[in-house]
């Protein structure tokens, strides 16, 4: 039996890499798409999800949101501006939503509508997150677990020395978020930087004449071009598929339960996520679920097998602007 599922994401490229296999992975029902700002612009979020639904055609089609700005703004739109997380080279068509809802009401509605059957992959800032728990308060209650890209444990941010990119966006939203008695798992980057992803990438998608095939030849080589030249990388990082692939094999993955903070305040540390790793840890509460190790090569396995899994399912290339 499938699980149900929402995807709050800001898309991207990487995020579309990951709704691909989710949409199409037959151990999940795909309830809702809510789109929030972060790597793009709110505008460019909504814009992306409801072309990416359009192109993808699920047998289901879930509920969407569209995203709005944070209350204190973006403070970046895009770490690597238009070259890795505008999906516009792609070439798919946009139709509007005829009665859009915020992304906090889906949220809220969705889990209230099956309590304790939901979880949540949360691909991007957790400003949807935040606000969906201000609407309902027992939000946190309802939910099954909200799954988190972002944080940093024992290495560096992306963002900042400090900060890891989705919870410098919009650091209250994820301090509430952590805060929350809502079960949590967090994905940081202490494990998605473990695997890393070479040009031979390129080669082994699924062929062309697929439909998420060729989505996939179109956006990557943008990724992979900007690494090089703000980065000075020839590899890439996928970071929210690699927390989409934890949801589906925990067990692939090595855990332990830490009390967590953010902070919202700091001049140079705004972001970061704090966690108590004493030999005897004050702190008691705001505990979370933290990815801290992986095996890499399994992971890896697994993402080549579930993508060629769901390029069947989706099916051939009919619609991607004159391939």
């Amino acid at each position: 039996m499938s699980r149900k599922i929402i995807i709050d994401f800001d898309p991207g490229i990487d995020d579309a890499l990951a709704l691909c296999l989710l949409l199409f992975d037959p151990e999940w029902e795909v309830v809702a798409v809510t789109a929030v700002g972060g790597n793009v612009s709110p505008a460019v979020a909504n814009r992306n999800v409801q072309a990416l639904i359009a192109y993808l055609d699920p047998p289901r089609i879930p509920r969407i949101g569209v995203a709005t700005a944070p209350d204190e703004g973006l403070p970046v739109e895009g770490r690597f501006a238009n070259a890795v997380d505008d999906l516009r080279d792609a070439g798919l068509p946009v139709a509007e939503l005829r009665t859009p809802h915020p992304s906090e009401k889906v949220l809220a509605d969705e889990v209230r509508a099956a309590p304790h059957q939901v979880t949540v992959l949360a691909l991007g800032p957790l400003t949807n997150l935040a606000r969906a728990m201000q609407r309902d308060p027992e939000f946190p209650s309802l939910v099954h677990r909200i799954i988190i890209a972002g944080g940093a444990v024992q290495v560096p941010g992306n963002i900042t020395p400090a900060a890891e990119f989705n919870i410098y966006c919009d650091p209250r939203a994820a301090k509430m978020v952590f805060a929350s008695r809502a079960p949590k798992t967090l994905v940081p980057l202490d494990v998605t930087n473990r695997l890393s992803f070479s040009l031979s990438l390129l080669n082994d998608l699924p062929s062309e004449g697929t439909k998420i095939g060729a989505l996939l030849r179109k956006i990557l080589p943008a990724k992979f071009r900007a690494y090089r030249q703000q980065l000075g990388l020839e590899t890439i990082h996928l970071h929210d598929t690699i927390t989409y692939l934890a949801a589906c094999r925990p067990d692939l993955l090595r855990y332990e339960m830490l009390a967590g903070d953010v902070e919202s305040t700091g001049e140079i540390t705004r972001g970061a996520t704090i966690f108590d790793r004493r030999p005897v840890p004050a702190w008691r509460d705001n505990r979370l679920e933290v990815a801290l190790g992986i095996d890499a090569g399994a992971m890896r396995q697994e993402f080549f097998k579930r993508l060629q899994q769901v390029a069947e399912a989706a099916g051939p290339l009919t619609s991607l602007e004159d391939e």
